[in-house]
This record gives structure tokens, sequence and C-alpha cells, in this order.
């Protein structure tokens, strides 16, 4: 039943020589990787408005100002990472970048910096397209959690029915989204230049506003810098792309940050120009929409749009967590899993362990993570700045065709990541103060992760020294557990004399009454006389401690007379695979113990029933 489901959920496996065809488009691409950057500007103006009008309205008008400096920053980052794409095609981003120039310390910093927050990504970006789906429809309001498990669920299962699909699906919401925007921005332009939207600015730009301060212009600009959150996920997913590669994957960024760049700009000016003022009941970017179209269809269908993007935003997680977490898997600081692919062609452990961490952090904040954005922000900012300052130190050491222009690009883009950084934990530190506690924590399971493997490299490596004194065995002898005298031990038995010099059959009996403990061993001797049985009685109705005990003394026994020892499981497997749930599982446990001993092999006989 469980493979049809998953063949119904996510389709039919795909043939490795398939996977090309998995490869994106630039027109898919920037729907599949660019939903998270594009949402941003539903709330980035909002995040700086916010800020200052808790000192007055008249101190929005800063936001012009603080909205510029984010663009600059965008402008940096977008010209560092096209950089990255080109010299680090493989992926992995930051985290490549960062353990190439920097160290395999700094590089983690980085990896598990994104590793959160692309968890931080999905929860975020899901409550925020729970909270405009329960707007509009309040009756919701009290199931806004199941609403957003639901959510990543659909996001998770539709990834793992591969790329392809999940971009073919995505294109509806972004490309809806981007022109509900174009036109919100471009209509509003022209009511202004036509005089049918009256200026309602409630300060000019350059007043002088008492009370503001740097420190809360800082602030202001630092919540803004939110609006960059998910630019980096193209330089994570280059192999994702069709061929030439670098060439599309640098052209996508280029266009989502030229979107961008122009989105936020226009809703800045627009809620400046406008007098829009923060409000509880309605965002920003909604009160824009209503003076700009009016309460009509339009305004309905930005709304409609909103959410839509805001909710399949996630989807950047999906896509850029995935080869992330397999990039480090290959260097060994994450579980070998991740590198595994899926029936789609798509790591798909790295999709189900994301969407279960984003889940439960859904569950730890009740579905309202916002006060999870500066969190989010630093778990952004940290890389960028790692990223671009490693590859200044990359332009020194290859140089290359306008290396000094680069550097200049990246070391711009790394002073300013580096001054949000400094701001975030300055400003913010109620908030982001978790991120140091969780980085320590995830470096030292990433060390723990690579020992692991390392030590396991070195005892498992074989030399030509080692291979020509493999030890070699005299004889074998197979020990067969049996629970009494059927098809299923007669099988195992005939098995075990084709493969040992010397069978045992062993029995473990619970029965108070004499008579029934040797009932099995008469069976057994009439039906095997040339087998050696042995009876254990169990007072504690325990099979595995008898099991144990009498295999080590065994064991014992075979090493002095150079025999290796073969503990043989007989199990009957039932023709359809519910029928297991009927039957204990003595074998597992059995195997399970057995594993931990030291010089037993565990074999198991299947015998197939028939009805």
């Amino acid at each position: 039943m469980w493979r049809y489901l998953k063949r119904l959920l996510i389709g039919q496996p795909l043939k490795t020589a398939e996977e090309g065809g998995q490869s994106l488009t630039k027109f898919k691409a920037l729907a599949l990787l660019s939903s998270d950057a594009l949402s941003s500007v539903a709330y980035g103006t909002e995040q700086i408005t916010t800020v200052l009008f808790a000192l007055s309205a008249a101190a929005t008008w800063y936001a012009m100002p603080a909205a510029g400096i984010v663009l600059i920053l965008l402008f940096a980052i977008t010209m560092s990472y096209r950089q990255i794409i080109h010299a680090y095609p493989s992926g992995g981003g930051a985290y490549v970048v960062a353990t190439k120039n920097w160290g395999t310390g700094a590089g983690l910093v980085a990896g598990g910096s994104l590793l959160v927050d692309y968890m931080l990504t999905v929860a975020v970006s899901v409550t925020a397209g729970t909270e405009a789906i329960t707007s509009a429809v309040p009756a919701l309001r009290d199931h806004s959690v199941a609403i957003s498990v639901i959510i990543v669920l659909f996001i998770m299962t539709l990834n793992l029915r591969g790329m392809r699909e999940s971009a073919s699906f995505l294109t509806v919401p972004v490309y809806f989204f981007v022109i509900m925007i174009v036109g919100m921005v471009v209509w509003g332009l022209i009511n202004i230049a036509t005089g049918h939207l009256a200026y309602h600015a409630p300060a000019a730009i350059g007043a002088s506003v008492p009370g503001m301060t740097v420190i809360l212009f800082l602030k202001a600009f630092s919540a803004g810098s939110s609006s960059l959150t998910g630019v980096e996920a193209i330089s994570n997913a280059v192999p994702n792309f069709k061929e030439p590669k670098r060439k599309n994957a640098a052209n996508t960024l280029a266009i989502m940050s030229l979107i961008l760049a122009t989105f936020f700009a226009g809703i800045t000016f627009l809620s400046y120009y406008l007098g829009v003022m923060p409000n509880p009941e309605q965002t920003v970017l909604s009160q824009i929409g209503a003076l700009v179209f009016g309460k009509g269809i339009f305004y309905y269908l930005l709304q409609l749009a909103t959410a839509m993007i805001l909710a399949v935003a996630a989807n950047t997680g999906f896509s850029a967590f995935p080869m992330l977490a397999y990039n480090m898997a290959k260097d060994k600081f994450m579980p070998h899993l991740f590198m595994d692919k899926g029936d789609r062609l798509g790591y798909s452990n790295g999709i189900i362990f994301l969407a279960v961490g984003a889940i439960a952090l859904i569950f730890i904040f009740h579905g309202q993570t916002n006060l999870l954005i500066p969190l989010y922000a630093v778990g952004v900012f940290v890389p960028f700045t790692l990223s671009q300052s490693g590859m200044i130190i990359h332009w020194f050491r290859e140089k290359g065709k306008n290396w000094v222009l680069n550097a200049c690009f990246n070391l711009l883009g790394a002073l300013i990541s580096f001054a949000l950084v400094i701001f975030l934990f300055w400003l913010h530190f109620d908030n982001v103060w978790p991120y140091l506690v969780i980085m320590p924590f995830l470096l030292f399971m990433f060390y723990k992760v690579h020992d692991h493997y390392v030590k396991i490299a070195a005892q498992l490596r074989l030399t030509m020294d080692e291979e020509a004194q493999f030890h070699k065995y005299d004889g074998s002898t197979v020990i067969v557990l049996v629970s009494s005298v059927t098809h299923v031990t007669t099988g195992a038995i005939n098995y075990a004399r084709s493969i040992g010099d010397y069978v045992i059959a062993m029995h473990v009996s619970f029965d108070t009454n004499p008579k029934k403990e040797h009932e099995t061993a008469k069976k057994f001797k009439q039906a095997f006389p040339d087998v050696r049985f042995v009876d254990l009685h169990s007072s504690y109705r325990s099979v595995t401690k008898p099991v144990l005990r009498f295999t080590d003394v065994i064991a014992k026994n075979a090493a002095n007379r150079n025999y290796s020892v073969t503990v043989l499981i007989p199990q009957f497997v039932p023709k359809k695979p519910w029928q297991n749930i009927l039957h204990n599982q003595t074998a597992l446990q059995l195997r399970r113990a057995l594993n931990l001993h030291e010089n037993v092999i565990v074999s198991t006989y299947s015998y197939h029933l028939k009805k």
C-alpha cells in the first residue's frame, strides 16, 4: 500500500539517464529559486517603516535613504555571487567559497548558518503565507498551525516529484506576483505623474526630525535588509541549470536582482509618497494596493498574488538546502545519506529533513515566527560576509581579468554585510542570541561526524601488505536458531550444511513442563539425527540473552580451532507486506543484538510463504 501511495504522490521513478531532463531553464529557475527573494518585498519596506514610525510619522522619510543603502548592498551581493557562480560552479555557494579561502572552520560557520537559515526560510515564509490566508478568511485563524504544516508537506511533496515539476508549478504564483507588482508600481507612478494620486508624505526628504538618531536609522536599515534573504540561493544550485550552467545561473541571478531592486525601490517610494504608515490591521503593501487600484478586482488579485508567493517562497529553501547538505556531506561534515538521490533524481533525504525541521519550528513558535526575522537575517549576512571576504582572497590568489574591480565589489559587500551583522547583534540581541548557542552546537556536530568518517576510512582502508596477511580460516561453524521443527527449519539446516563444516542447532525453551521442553528436541533428532541439538532453558522468557551467551562460548572455541562462526536466523516471509505486523519481531531483535558481537557473522534464511 505504501508503495502505491508513494507512486501516487511523487510519481514513477526516473532513470539516471533522464537526469539532464530535470535541468532548469532560466525561466523555470527564476520561478524555483527566486520566490524567497521576491516575496521579501511584501514585508521589506514595512520592516523599515515600522522601526521609524515608532519615533514619529515624520521619521518615515528616512526609509528612502535606508532603502538606498539596501539597494547598494544588493548590487554588491549580486556582483559577488555572479563571480562565485563562475569561480565555484559546483554549487554550495558561501560554504564552498569560505572553505576554499578562509579554511574549514569558516566554511562550516557559513554552511551551518545557511542550513538553519533555510529552515527559518521555510517556517517564516509559510507562516507569513498562512497569515495572508487567515486574514482573508478569519474563521481559519485558529487552525493556522495546521494550515502551515499542510503547506510545508505540500511543497515537500512537490519537490520530491523533481525540480522540473516543482518549477512548472511555481511559475504560476511567482510570475503572477511579478505581473501584479509591476502593474501596481507602473500604474502608481502614472497616477502620480498625471496628478491622480496626491502627495501625502508626512515630511519632505531631508526634513529635520526631533529625536532621530543614528542608532534608530541603523536599526531601520538592518530590519530592511531582510529583503535580501534568498539572493544566495542561485549560487547554491548552479549544477541544476541547463548548459551552459555558469552563464545561465549568473544571468538568472542578475534578472532576479534587477526585479527585486525595482520592486523594493518602487514600493518604498510609493509608501513614502502616499504617506502609508504601518498598521496592524493591514500591511503596507495592501494599503499601497488599495490607494493605487482602489478596492476593486485588481486590489484583490494583488492580495491573492501576495498570499500565493509568500506561501510558496519556502520553495527556495527546498531547492538550496539539499544542494548545500550534499556539498557538506561530500566533505564528510554531514551524514552521507544527504548524498543519496531519490527515485525522482532529487536529494530526497535533504528535502524531507528540511520539512521536518521547518514543521518543528512552526510548532515550537505556534505558527508565529515573525520574531525570528532578525535571526533569519543573521543566518544570511554571516555567510555573505564570509563569502565576499573570501572572494577578495580568491582574486588576490587567482587574479585574472578585472580582478581589482571585482575585489572592490567584494570589499564593499563584505564591509556592509559585516556592519549589518554587528548592527543585528547590537540592536536586536534579544532576537538573535540563539545564534550564539546554535552555531557552536552545529560546529561540534560537524566535527564529530567528520571525525567518525575519517576513523572509519582509516580502519577500512586496505594496503597491499595487509591484503597479503588477510586471515584465512580452516573451517566454519554454523549455529542455526530453531524455534520448532518446520519447513523453515528444514531449509535453514540444509543451507547451513552447505556452507558449514560443523552445524549446531540451538533452541531456547520457556516451558516449566519437562515433557514439553523435550518435545522439540525429540522431533528435531528424528528429522536431523546427524546435527547437534542444544536446548537452553530461559527462566525469564528471554531469547536474546541465552543466544548471546551460547554464541560467545562457541565463538571462543571456534577461535581456538581457527574456525569462523555464523549465526543463521531462520524466518518466514508473509506473502503480503502488511501481514508482518501480525507476527513477532524476534529475528529482528536477535540480529540487532548479535551484530554488536565481534567475530560473529549474522545471516538470515528467509522462507517465502505462498498464501
